[in-house]
């Protein structure tokens, strides 16, 4: 009998250390580009595997809300920000960022070889009322930070034409066109003609699909949930319910969506991710999935293995390959998830 296996986007499917890492890392950089002193700050802020850590401690499934928690960390370094009163928000940035001393970001960053693990471990720290200011809301509604993020991942014509916006901060090629296929299509194809196979991911609809499309994946999944999977159902609570809940990872709800839709009869369910939330949103489910990790694009392969086993993994595997014949593709089954 089939069995039912979903699939995580990012750092499952698509190699994202050169698109999204790279796009927290030039969303942060950048935030700070309206500061004197801004050339004065070294090319790269911290490493994708330092990175990598702070994602995998949980809680930051969203590449928005880990670039919030970086930026964050990075301007508490500089005392509490006065924020310019100004009504138009890209105005009181650039009025604020102005008049900002990154002096003592400077030294910091010259002294410490690990930022943001030294930031996140100094305890007493507050968020700055300002960032929060600018992380709030949706592209074009103030949320700058999230605008900044996506104009670097898009690009000019493709944000543009998604938003029906100019950019304000980046007018180059979109970080999208460097993601790689980390699973072989030729696995893809002879796992989905013994298995079901679906997609639940915290992207928008729009990037995952221009992604499967890209690489001719989308003819292997019966199903793909993404974000906007997510804020519906958000919405269809508050609407009923008068609360504020949030149904993306580690809330199971994407896999209860898809296992509720699911017609066939499958000898088991199994959620394959990258990410401790990953694990958690499986374990969570009352479908009974079962918490499959993916190591292969973690720059610290060991120490992501041990994230994903401390956080409920049933079984990780090293790379697609070694998952693929786990699921009775290949000739070995005997660690995986049978």
């Amino acid at each position: 009998m089939k069995g039912l296996i979903v699939f995580d986007l990012d750092g499952v499917l698509a190699d994202v250390s050169r698109s999204y890492r790279a796009v927290v890392h030039e969303t942060s950089r950048r935030f700070f580009r309206l500061a004197p002193r801004w050339d004065e700050l070294p090319s790269r802020l911290f490493s994708y595997t330092e990175l990598a850590r702070l994602k995998q401690g949980g809680g930051l499934n969203n590449d928005w809300d880990l670039t919030y928690r970086v930026i964050d960390l990075l301007t508490s370094l500089l005392g509490p920000l006065s924020a310019d009163r100004h009504r138009d928000p890209w105005e009181r940035f650039q009025r604020t960022m102005g008049r900002l001393d990154l002096g003592p970001l400077l030294r910091f960053l010259a002294r410490w070889p690990e930022p943001l693990s030294e930031l996140a471990r100094r305890p007493g720290r507050r968020k700055s009322p300002f960032v929060s200011s600018l992380c709030r809301g949706e592209v074009g509604g103030g949320n700058l930070v999230k605008q900044i993020f996506q104009e670097v991942y898009l690009g000019a014509a493709r944000f543009t034409a998604t938003y029906g916006l100019p950019p304000r901060a980046y007018r180059g090629r979109g970080f999208l066109e460097r993601e790689r296929l980390l699973a072989p299509p030729a696995l893809l194809r002879r796992l989905a003609s013994r298995h079901l196979l679906a997609i639940a991911t915290g992207r928008p609809e729009a990037e995952a699909r221009y992604f499967l499309a890209r690489f001719g994946l989308r003819s292997f999944f019966r199903q793909v949930l993404t974000l906007e999977d997510c804020q519906r159902e958000e919405r269809r609570v508050f609407r009923l319910e008068g609360r504020r809940v949030r149904r993306s990872k580690p809330h199971p709800f994407l896999l209860d969506a898809l296992a509720g839709r699911l017609k066939a009869r499958v000898e088991g369910k199994y959620y394959v991710g990258d990410m401790p939330d990953d694990m958690q949103a499986a374990l969570r489910s009352k479908k009974g999935f079962r918490p499959i990790g993916l190591v292969q694009a973690a720059p610290d392969r060991e120490a992501a293995r041990q994230r994903l086993l401390q956080a409920g993994a049933q079984w990780v595997a090293e790379d697609f390959r070694e998952l693929a014949e786990a699921f009775d593709v290949g000739p070995d089954r005997s660690s995986g998830p049978g």
